[in-house]
């Protein structure tokens, strides 16, 4: 368990590291030899940055100056062409292409989840907390198809006590896929609270490299599926599902001039693990649907309006406590964080429809998304 920690936060700080140090002009020349990065500017406080004054003189200077200002026009620019001539992708343009969950964008998601949880028969109310890492990277096939690789991790802080729940020898809890809130806790029996690594995740999906122009609409249609797995790494029982659990995902998305709307789709149906927790426990069955709609609306180039919240669908829970269907609002902006790029956002998320059992009542959600080309990284292509 400590070693795939570790080889975890490895590859985040490296891919942190990598790009600061990429966009310095810096990189090593072994990897990144067919990206003339190391020509930009220092002048990183200017929109565009001008490849230097090289061999080739003033006329060659100028004329890939006169190339960067008509990339830096195009906010819908291959950033692939834009770095090989030797320019620096604008603000803008990463800001449009982190909004394409099937873009060629490498991107770090630091989220985290507070939630209000609520028995509605006793009016019981607990807090519950998630930090969810997301590494989110494609991976070119061919030059038709890309596979968008998204391995995720959690920390969950739970209202049960764990050393309670081993004293008394009660069923566990398991806090279900990302995003979602725990089902079934014994919140009103047993008080306390447990943090500590839950479960990892891994969800790929296979999609065409370019989308669908959709007439009229003057937007694109995207699409991706594949399949997710779900590895049972929680370090306690009340922190996961003790259960390896597989299905299909999909995604599709409208991308339009002002407009975001899609979802994307992941279940989950457990296909080993234990039988019983380390008290004896009976552990449930895991047969769970996450649907992560969202729909934003750009303000401008680089800040929106809009949400994404998890729809929960528990298959194993009686009719009263299948549903989790919240609504939501916040707020999102890009910007030039040093030399990389990086969104933050707020979002408020309330549940119109919850489990009567235990579910959640409203969330706040908080993100940072540094980001990266994928052209910068030349095991992505």
């Amino acid at each position: 368990m400590k070693s795939v920690v570790t080889i975890l936060k490895s590859l985040a700080i490296t891919l942190l590291v990598t790009t600061a140090i990429t966009i310095n002009g810096v990189a090593s020349a072994d990897e990144f030899s067919q990206y003339p990065f190391g020509s930009i500017s220092k002048q990183l406080d200017q929109p565009t940055i001008l490849a230097q004054q090289g061999a080739g003189g003033a006329g060659e200077d100028a004329a890939k100056s006169e190339v960067c200002l008509k990339f830096a026009a195009d906010i819908d620019a291959d950033l692939g062409d834009v770095i090989r001539a030797g320019c620096k992708p604008t603000l803008p343009q990463m800001s449009a292409l982190m909004d394409n969950p099937l873009g060629n964008v490498a991107m770090l998601f630091t989220q985290f989840d507070f939630y209000r949880l609520k028995n509605d028969v006793n009016g019981i109310e607990k807090n519950q907390g998630v930090y969810t890492g997301i590494f989110q990277f494609p991976k070119k096939l061919n030059d038709d198809w890309n596979l968008i690789n998204r391995v995720i991790w959690t920390v969950p802080s739970v209202p049960i006590d764990q050393d309670k729940v081993d004293a008394l020898s009660t069923a566990s809890f398991s806090p279900g896929t990302p995003g979602a809130p725990g089902s079934g806790a014994l919140i009103d029996v047993i008080g306390g609270r447990t943090t500590g690594w839950g479960d990892m995740y891994y969800v790929g999906l296979f999609a065409p490299n370019k989308g669908v122009d959709l007439e009229g609409l003057e937007g694109k249609f995207l699409w991706g599926a594949g399949f997710d797995i779900s590895l049972p790494t929680a370090t306690e029982d009340v922190l996961g599902s003790n259960k390896w659990s597989a299905g299909p995902s999909a995604l599709a998305v409208y991308m339009g001039p002002k407009w975001k709307v899609g979802g994307l789709l992941m279940h989950y149906k457990d296909f080993a693990g234990d039988d019983f927790d380390s008290n004896g426990a009976p552990v449930p069955d895991v047969n769970l649907t996450n649907l992560q709609y969202f729909v934003y609306y750009s303000l401008s180039e680089t800040d929106s309006i809009g949400a994404g919240p998890n729809i929960i669908m528990d298959w194993e829970a009686d009719d009263d406590d299948r549903f989790t269907v919240p609504i939501g609002i916040g707020y999102s902006k890009t910007v030039q964080f040093g030399k990389v790029p990086v969104r933050f956002g707020l979002e408020f998320h309330y549940s119109v429809i919850r489990p009567d059992n235990v579910g959640s009542d409203w969330e706040v959600r908080f993100y940072v998304i540094p980001a990266a080309p994928s052209a910068l990284f030349k095991w992505m292509g």
